[in-house]
């Protein structure tokens, strides 16, 4: 038997060595790269109320109180109100927001049509924690 056919063996083992260390080393550079969440807090309460309650199309005055779970108000920076609604398509609406005390934030918000809708509350603790609430409106009604 001619050893001179056989397929050489070992240089098909370094090549799927080499394929194989190249692979793993590009998931450790991907994953490193990848955007790093920043610390959420779930301790703190967001309070929001709508005037009209129920609201109606059009726009409506936003309430919003930030405590701690002792009831203390809780100044946050970087407020940011979302509206939305339920079915994709639609143009989100944002309140212009301004604080009015420790902790509490008043703003108008429009809802451009009747139906469910959601708000997306977003902020900065002064911790740098952010804050990320997601409140439903259902019902928005039409005039």
């Amino acid at each position: 038997m001619k050893l001179s056919n056989l397929p050489d063996v070992r240089h098909d083992r370094s090549f799927a060595i080499v394929i194989g260390l190249c692979l793993v080393l590009t998931a450790i550079l991907v994953a490193g790269c990848a955007p790093q969440p920043s610390e959420t807090t779930n301790d703190l309460r967001v309070d929001v109320t709508l005037s009209p309650s129920p609201p109606v199309v059009g726009n409506s005055s936003v309430t919003l109180q930030v405590s701690d779970t002792s009831g203390e108000p809780v100044a946050v920076s970087d407020l940011q109100i979302e509206g939305n609604m339920n079915h994709a398509g639609m143009k989100p609406s944002f309140a212009e927001m301004q604080a009015v005390g420790p902790g509490h934030y008043e703003g108008t918000l429009d809802f451009t049509m009747g139906g469910d809708w959601f708000l997306l509350v977003t902020a900065t603790t002064s911790s740098g924690a952010t804050i990320e609430r997601k409140i439903d409106v259902p019902e928005v009604g039409v005039q």
